[in-house]
């Protein structure tokens, strides 16, 4: 695997990663990958169709058990964990196909994710009136207080991208796992987009994101980690990764046979 420069200052390791594996039938989709997701920055997952990272994403909140290999959150291993403990340790998720409750409100599906039945670690046992005014700050910040009695099958597809991230930050989680979470969105939104992200990040939270779309893994990425095939080729800073010619041609396709 390429090594590149780190940061100047190293964020401290919250998820570690060490010689995943994960096979299908004896094809590797995963393949001895070690990768460090740190503290406070955008990690952004690239590579070709078919390179593992959705099934890095599934390894890493349980919805897939690796054939080898460790999965650590701040030093204690996760193996094995059902994604629910997972998610209650502060690992959250988005899915390229959203999971919203259609027919739930907008703001049903904000505060149904800030239930404490479902969430015992969040820090504060807030109020009902608490939880409802945590709602209303959240829906403004992702541009949908207005549509906060909407329900969630009435909105257009960019509304509930931002849905879905408003569920992900009712949470409190530390880390976000986003599958291509600004695909499909216009201009406007996606300028949107990438302050809220930039906002959540300067208050702490750790964002690993799946995407294809370059013009967005250049203005978003603190890290880049490349994929290819299962394997880790290469990890590091955006310039140097973005600039490499043979990463460059196997993203765009134009590997050697």
């Amino acid at each position: 695997m390429l090594q590149t420069s780190s940061l100047p200052t190293t964020p401290a390791t919250l998820l570690e990663i060490t010689g995943l594996t994960k096979s299908f039938d004896g094809v590797k989709a995963v393949e001895d990958v070690s990768l460090q997701l740190r503290e406070g920055i955008i990690t952004t997952l690239v590579g070709p169709n078919g390179a593992g990272k959705t099934t890095l994403f599934n390894l890493i909140t349980g919805h897939l058990r690796p054939s080898s290999g460790e999965i650590r959150w701040q030093g204690t291993s996760i193996v094995g964990c059902a994604p629910w403990k997972i998610a209650r340790l502060g690992v959250a998720r988005t899915f390229q196909d959203l999971r919203l409750f259609s027919h739930m409100t907008v703001f049903e599906n904000v505060l149904t994710a800030m239930e404490k039945s479902a969430w015992f670690w969040q820090s504060e046992r807030a109020t009902g009136a608490q939880r409802r005014e945590r709602a209303r700050q959240i829906l403004d910040a992702t541009g949908l207080l207005h549509k906060a009695d909407v329900r969630a099958n009435d909105l257009a597809y960019a509304e509930r991208k931002f849905l879905s991230l408003a569920r992900i930050m009712a949470t409190d989680a530390r880390m976000w796992l986003l599958d291509e979470p600004a695909s499909g969105l216009d201009p406007r939104s996606y300028e949107l987009f990438v302050a809220l992200l930039r906002s959540e990040v300067r208050r702490g939270i750790t964002i690993c994101i799946i995407e294809h779309n370059l013009e967005i893994v250049v203005s978003i990425s603190d890290r880049i980690s490349f994929l290819d095939q299962g394997r880790l080729l290469a990890d590091g800073e955006p310039e140097e990764i973005l600039s490499n010619p043979h990463l460059s041609s196997i993203y765009f396709g134009e590997r050697n046979s």
